[in-house]
């Protein structure tokens, strides 16, 4: 039996001795290591509720404790599907600790699991209330670069220079507005999980989350950019 075609029989009973696992990673009753079933999330993986405030401390501590029992070197005495499963599950187990170790690429996982999120999607497009600030910056970085290609004075450069300093430090104060306008929805979340909130109420915060996400993208372009063009300078 291959990894694949465990996965796609059965998600409660285990491969070798048919006892239920519940979708464990071991088997309760043989203790043989067991396919994941194919609705398991990375927050199920860790044996953890789909939160995004999570302790890092606690998720690195099951991390670390997975990795160890997890590891392919446990295995080379056991058969090729168990040795397979384990390569298997220890790849998994790196893919789940990279997107929920860290808040954004967590939000960003939850919601294109829930098939909230596509990559790229609505990602360059300028919030309306931003348009005007959005236009006065290019309008400077526009101005840089002709300076720049025009070999412009060292007065006129270092004007221009501290003019964009000032607009990129105020869209990195958007840049931290928006991430606590997140770290604010992700709160709501964790509320609605903890009450069993219905899928109406799930979804409208993770709509929420999303144009959140679509502002923080577009802000942090604009400061890479200005960033960019003042390293050139």
């Amino acid at each position: 039996m291959s990894v694949t075609q465990a996965n796609a029989t059965t998600s409660s009973t285990c491969w070798s001795c048919r006892a239920a696992t519940a979708g464990q990673h071991f088997c309760p009753a043989c203790g043989k290591i067991q396919p994941l079933p194919r609705e398991t999330d990375y927050f199920a993986f860790f044996g953890l509720p789909r939160k995004l405030h999570l302790e890092t401390a606690e998720l690195e501590k099951r991390f670390h404790r997975l990795s160890w029992k997890l590891h392919p070197d446990n295995f080379v005495r056991a058969g090729e599907y168990e040795r397979d499963l384990s390569l298997d599950r220890a790849s998994q187990l790196n893919d789940a600790y990279r997107a929920l170790r860290d808040p954004i690429s967590r939000v960003e996982y939850l919601l294109a699991r829930e098939g909230m999120r596509k990559e790229g999607e609505n990602k360059q497009q300028a919030p309306p209330e931003l348009l005007e600030e959005v236009f006065e910056l290019n309008e400077s970085l526009d101005e840089l670069r002709s300076a720049r290609q025009a070999g412009g004075d060292g007065n006129a450069m270092a004007a221009l220079r501290s003019r964009l300093e000032a607009e990129q430090r105020n869209f990195e104060e958007r840049l931290r507005e928006v991430d606590a306008d997140l770290d604010g929805v992700f709160s709501q979340w964790d509320a609605a999980i903890d009450a069993g909130a219905g899928e109406a109420a799930r979804k409208k915060l993770m709509i929420r989350m999303n144009e959140l996400l679509n502002r923080r993208s577009y802000i942090r372009n604009l400061v890479a950019n200005v960033q960019r063009e003042l390293g050139e300078a």
